[in-house]
């Protein structure tokens, strides 16, 4: 009797075995096909991936952003939307002086730079931002940041620092200016050839552009003008222009959410998109106009931004859509995985 029972408890626990071992490898192979097909499926959801977890916490993989900002082309507006969004997308947003507020950065201050920002994990992911020109992270051996920036009109943007460096803005209205109280107009600083209204004050979107080399900075320079172009292309992940900033910002959240995210609804919706303007500005007359234009050093300028504008038209035409309402958003998810296979075949 005891050996049957024995027999029948046997039997009974092999059973249960056997039915357990089923359900697990039915769960197990129900598992390995959601994620097939969560791999192979494409991304449908106009969504953007990455965004913060603890996890993330002094990730030395986290991006860098650098914005050598060019003076009087929106930079003041952009930067103080991304301050906005450091609480919320718990990112970094640091500005960065240079001694004189010179464009030109010291060698060693450039390999410096490049090892305090990459070596600084407590302060990422972050945008660095201030007026200098491009300096490569990669001649001193540390992996290059995610470089951005933004252009304008080159006459405009003179114009637009001629008549701010003498009357200031509408963002900090007490600040005392260099040439506040001097009322020459535009027009009158051309015709008395004076110093800040000379062709060559238009010399400047290049060579920052360009880095740090001696030729960047040789007002005229042709190479400069290339090297420019390359950088833009090879070296910068995006650069708007001013006459396009919602568009740019547009495309910025699509390139990099998880700094950028909320930017668009930022700038449509706050109270800072045209945070500085000039309080005073005076047009120029036609003929200053076209004996502005008529110098090499502006044809040069002109031929940068409109390049700028090619490309940067470019990309966003094959990363944005427009909605039902005819309002541009970023674009994502237009890829998918397939024809996978590994060392255990497909």
């Amino acid at each position: 009797m005891t050996k049957h029972r024995n027999l029948v408890t046997c039997v009974a626990l092999v059973g249960f075995l056997f039915i357990y071992v089923e359900l697990r490898l039915s769960q197990l192979h129900k598992t390995e096909i959601k994620e097939v097909k969560s791999v192979q499926e494409p991304q449908r959801v106009n969504s953007p991936l990455g965004f913060y977890t603890e996890t993330e916490k002094f990730d030395s993989n986290l991006p860098i952003i650098l914005y050598n900002r060019v003076p009087k082309t929106g930079s003041t507006s952009f930067s103080n939307l991304v301050y906005d969004l450091t609480k919320t997308n718990k990112m970094y947003c640091l500005h960065l002086n240079i001694t004189r507020n010179s464009l030109k950065i010291p060698i060693g201050d450039q390999y410096n730079l490049a090892l305090n920002m990459t070596t600084w994990v407590e302060r990422r992911p972050a945008l660095y931002h201030g007026h200098f020109g491009y300096f490569s992270f990669a001649q001193f051996g540390f992996p290059d940041p995610m470089y951005i920036n933004i252009l304008r009109e080159p006459l405009d943007r003179l114009l637009s620092f001629y008549y701010f460096i003498r009357y200031g803005d509408d963002f900090r209205k007490g600040l005392k200016r260099t040439k506040q109280g001097d009322k020459t107009t535009f027009d009158e600083c051309v015709a008395q050839n004076g110093h800040d209204c000379q062709p060559r004050a238009l010399w400047l979107q290049i060579p920052m552009m360009c880095g740090q080399s001696a030729e960047c900075w040789k007002v005229g320079s042709q190479w400069a003008l290339q090297q420019a172009k390359e950088n833009l292309v090879n070296r910068y992940a995006l650069v708007g222009v001013t006459e396009q900033l919602e568009d740019f910002v547009v495309v910025l959240e699509a390139i990099q959410p998880r700094i950028f995210n909320g930017i668009i609804n930022k700038f449509r919706t706050g109270s800072k998109s045209h945070i500085r303007n000039t309080i005073h500005k005076e047009p120029p007359s036609e003929a200053t106009l076209a004996a502005m234009k008529n110098t090499k050093t502006y044809r040069m300028e002109r031929e940068f931004y409109d390049f700028a504008v090619r490309q940067f038209e470019h990309i966003k035409r094959y990363s944005t859509f427009k909605d039902e309402t005819g309002t541009l958003q970023p674009l994502y998810g237009q890829y998918h995985y397939e024809k996978i296979f590994g060392p255990t075949g497909n």
